[in-house]
């Protein structure tokens, strides 16, 4: 039987904050078939950002993905899922995230479909913006052309 993607949240309250990475380009994948179209298959660098409403941690966690974006050398492709929203499509996001148990918010980087580099809660929770950007910026520069 199919799981029910029911949100933890009232959609009208959370759409400012998905709209905080797909307005600087981030592709937004709300099912589990989206994402499987996408992300095992990318030759290109990947950003995945597992967006959340989580204040204490996601508040910093848009805001450093945007900041990084900016760097000279970045993901081919943005992707996002949104836990607590579209659980499916966060949940097979995860399940390419071998190795990292699930949290929320979350940064993962791969290249060529594989896994290279990973940002936990517990690595953007009560950490300044410009600290966690600049853990995206070096894995960028490790990975991305």
């Amino acid at each position: 039987m199919a799981s029910v993607n029911v949100p933890l949240y009232d959609p009208r309250l959370v759409q400012p904050m998905r709209e905080e990475l797909t307005r600087i380009g981030f592709q937004e994948l709300r099912t589990p078939a989206e994402v499987d179209a996408v992300l095992p298959t990318s030759k290109h660098t990947t950003l995945v950002v597992v967006n959340s409403v989580c204040g204490c941690a996601a508040r910093n966690a848009r805001p450093a993905a945007t900041l990084a974006i900016r760097h000279p050398r970045r993901p081919e492709r943005l992707l996002t899922v949104f836990a607590g929203q579209d659980s499916d499509a966060t949940a097979r996001a995860r399940s390419y995230f071998t190795g990292y148990p699930p949290s929320s918010p979350q940064m993962a980087l791969f290249k060529d479909g594989k896994l290279v580099f990973m940002l936990e809660r517990k690595n953007i929770e009560g950490r300044p913006v410009q600290d966690i950007a600049t853990d995206l910026t070096a894995a960028f520069d490790a990975y991305c052309r």
